[in-house]
């Protein structure tokens, strides 16, 4: 985040890229969380810009341990400005069925969340497109 914030991108880029390389050759996923509550909408745009050219596979929103978490703005904006195959972890404050639905619809591709069961529970009615038809 520090690094982020002092403006140095091309050692936030060799950070991540590093990190990319050593974890792809074990052949395992990469992914970088960018704590969205620090950052100011044009470090999450460079931010996207970075992860785009480093190699990561996702971007989280964030840790859960530095405040706010997952806002329909903040996955709009990411999905906006990475690549379609990095793909957008959407974390912290997801406790309903339509917050999660919500984010989903503007790019999120995982959520992580401690209410899991819950949403689970409360997707009792709600029509997914496999049995929208009647099936």
């Amino acid at each position: 985040i520090g690094i982020m914030k002092s403006g140095r991108h091309d050692l936030v880029l060799q950070d991540i890229t590093g990190v990319a390389n050593a974890t792809h050759k074990n052949g395992a996923l990469l992914k970088v969380i960018i704590e969205t509550s620090l950052l100011t909408d044009e470090e999450k745009r460079s931010i996207c810009g970075i992860v785009n050219t480093s190699g990561a596979d996702f971007i989280k929103t964030s840790t859960g341990f530095a405040g706010g978490g997952a806002t329909v703005d903040d996955i709009k904006l990411m999905r906006e400005h990475c690549e379609p195959l990095v793909k957008i972890k959407a974390s912290g404050g997801i406790r309903s069925l339509q917050t999660a639905l919500d984010l989903i619809a503007v790019g999120a591709d995982r959520l992580g969340t401690s209410s899991g069961a819950a949403l689970v529970a409360e997707c009792g009615g709600v029509h997914t497109p496999t049995n929208v038809a009647g099936d």
